[in-house]
């Protein structure tokens, strides 16, 4: 019995003495990815973040630099303005109203600012307009939305390891299931 007792504090002491050798941040020797680490421990820029974003537009959307330096401004403006009212938007919703009438009020008002924003991104397109050609507006609207994607991917990998094979793209079927419907696909023609 004394035995099994001191055995018990001696395996007690060596899981005490191994847990203090992690760091208390994160544990990136325990299979999470170095890189996504290293990302979580830098602070957000936002101007590296506009920067880049500016830089996707560019590429993606192939702006000349006369349609860029004539885009760019507008489209910080319209950044600008959209900001105020999520910024508006996130204070109104951090403490939930405690009566029903004060939660459907809050719901209103939130109603009234998504409109609002979708009336500045409106007016702000039809000003793209007139700097470039609505195809070239497209192509910044999916360059945009592409990036934040991309952005939200590569934040939920964070300190978890990459997904086998990504993300299946629009308009295609994960690997499983293409493998599974080519292989009836195939055993269909060999009727």
């Amino acid at each position: 019995m004394r035995r099994l007792v001191i055995l018990g504090l001696v395996c007690l002491s060596a899981l005490g003495a191994s847990a203090q050798n992690f760091p208390r941040q994160g544990f990136p020797q325990q299979g999470f990815p170095q890189q996504g680490f290293q990302q979580q421990q830098q602070r957000f820029s936002p101007e590296k973040y506009q920067a880049d974003l500016e830089q996707h537009i560019t590429k993606e959307a192939c702006l000349t630099p006369q349609e860029a330096a004539a885009f760019f401004p507008l489209f910080r403006e319209m950044q600008k303005k959209q900001r105020a009212l999520y910024n508006k938007m996130r204070e109104d919703v951090r403490i939930k109203p405690t009566d029903e009438a004060a939660c459907k009020k809050m719901i209103q008002k939130r109603d009234q600012v998504e409109l609002e924003l979708k009336s500045i991104q409106q007016t702000y397109h039809n000003k793209f307009f007139s700097v470039m050609p609505a195809s070239k507006v497209f192509d910044v609207i999916r360059a945009e939305d592409s990036y934040h994607r991309g952005l939200l991917r590569n934040m939920g990998g964070m300190g978890r390891a990459p997904m086998m094979g990504g993300f299946p793209q629009r308009g295609q079927a994960p690997q499983q299931q293409r493998g599974q419907s080519q292989q009836k696909g195939q055993s269909n023609t060999k009727k």
